[in-house]
């Protein structure tokens, strides 16, 4: 069975603010039911282990949530997966052909600085396997590199959260980078949508980034587009 590999943050303070932040769920639970619901299998990771913090203002509350968050928080063996995550420096990216980073500010502080998670991307990619992430989550793609030293994202087509949506939730002088301007360092080809917070993703190969939580199922899709390409999943 094609497996993929999806790796949360651990990340639960919003820098110096003391404010709470950590994953957003629509980026999380989206595409784990897309991929799910096309026959995957998913297992969830993290940087610390264990159970991961959820951004609150990700969260709705019950009756307000999107169908996949709802979903996800009804099903009994979703929930226990996310509440006891494996810790990605103690995973096997050998075991999985796609890796997958959902967003959420929290993403921010440990992904791009953990070096288990650019090593995971790297040799999942490197061994033809599909990568794919969404929102703030491509701050993880800063690690990853090709085996010659070269960025991942270098001479690609990449999107991610933009500096004006990142300015327009007022945390431009609160998050450590602004994750467009470090992907255009790293040599990345950025795209975006033209209008904020609207749903944009961008396929590039076996490399797959959305913009915003909007983006989150069609990046999910995409991926399967590739894996299928790439003969690691049935048609």
């Amino acid at each position: 069975m094609t497996r993929v590999l999806m790796i949360l943050t651990s990340n639960d303070t919003l820098g110096q603010t003391g404010d709470k932040t950590g994953f957003y769920w629509e980026e999380m639970a989206k595409p784990y039911w897309t991929f799910r619901d096309a026959g995957l299998e998913v297992d969830l990771a993290s940087v610390a282990g264990g159970q991961p913090p959820a951004d609150p203002g990700s969260d709705d509350g019950n009756g307000q949530r999107s169908e996949a968050v709802q979903r996800f928080m009804d099903d009994a063996e979703a929930m226990q997966a996310l509440n006891t995550t494996a810790k990605i420096d103690e995973v096997d990216p050998a075991q999985y052909d796609a890796v997958f980073l959902p967003g959420g500010h929290g993403t921010m502080w440990d992904l791009r600085q953990t070096d288990a998670v650019g090593q995971a991307i790297t040799k999942i990619y490197d061994r033809g396997g599909v990568v794919g992430a969404v929102c703030h989550g491509p701050a993880g793609l800063l690690g990853a590199t090709l085996k010659d030293g070269t960025p991942l994202v270098k001479g690609k087509r990449v999107n991610a959260f933009t500096n004006a949506e990142e300015k327009a939730v007022g945390l431009e002088d609160v998050v450590p980078f602004m994750l467009e301007d470090a992907l255009k360092e790293q040599g990345a080809k950025f795209e975006s949508s033209v209008e904020e917070f609207c749903g944009h993703t961008v396929r590039d190969g076996r490399l797959v980034t959305g913009q915003n939580p909007a983006s989150s199922e069609m990046t999910a899709h995409l991926m399967c587009e590739a894996l299928e390409e790439a003969g690691l999943k049935a048609a």
